[in-house]
């Protein structure tokens, strides 16, 4: 191989990278706030006794967690605005899309966590005299939260990866100013290496608190 790599050029431009990087966790951190919520509603719809409720909530999660999200993401870009007639800008679509598409995921694991809820737990809270609203709040909320933590964390590490999937609809994320960067540089080699280990450097520590968590539950369960 006689192709000699040059990094140098990618040192002297890191300001669009880490520009992209900032917007990057700003769509990450939003979508995931979004997630983390819509996801547990979503959850305790999927658990109701009506299943005209309960059918077109699976239908959502199931279309989210079947269908590429590379496909949601430009279908709500495009389709969206046409059919509906309403327009936001790009930041904001970006994180319609992976916030919805996290909701999905994050309502699964909300799911199995609330069906774990002791039951003893709920009739002490009627017999408390809570409303189903503070059984939510103050009973299943915590257990399912507690117990959902590290498939949270997991999943918002992949939206932080999906996140690079909104530079092909315009967002100047990291994957954006990154493709900017190597094609003013000529170096697509050396300013994709260096994208990559800026998502590994973020996803690593990231992936790692999940497993001492995941060991702190299997300890303190034994």
């Amino acid at each position: 191989m006689d192709y000699t790599f040059d990094f140098h050029a990618i040192g002297q431009n890191m300001g669009p990278l880490i520009d992209g990087l900032v917007m990057t966790i700003q769509l990450t951190i939003a979508a995931n706030l979004v997630g983390v919520t819509l996801g547990f509603v979503i959850a305790l719809l999927a658990l109701s006794r009506w299943a005209a409720v309960r059918t077109p909530v699976m239908l959502f999660v199931e279309f989210f967690r079947c269908t590429p999200a590379i496909v949601q993401i430009i279908w709500i870009f495009y389709c969206v605005p046409i059919l509906f007639d309403v327009y936001f800008d790009s930041l904001t679509m970006g994180v319609i899309a992976l916030g919805l598409n996290l909701a999905a995921f994050n309502a699964e694991a909300y799911r199995a966590a609330i069906q774990t809820v002791p039951r003893e737990q709920l009739d002490a809270g009627i017999a408390l005299g809570l409303s189903p609203i503070q059984r939510i709040a103050y009973i299943v909320l915590p257990v399912a939260v507690r117990a959902s933590v590290p498939v949270l964390i997991t999943n918002g590490i992949g939206s932080f990866q999906q996140s690079a999937l909104v530079a092909l609809v315009g967002v100047q994320d990291l994957m954006y100013a990154g493709k900017f960067l190597a094609t003013e540089t000529y170096r697509p080699i050396e300013t994709f290496t260096v994208i990559a280990l800026i998502y590994l450097a973020v996803s690593f520590p990231v992936s790692q608190l999940v497993e001492y968590l995941e060991r702190r539950r299997g300890a303190a369960s034994h």
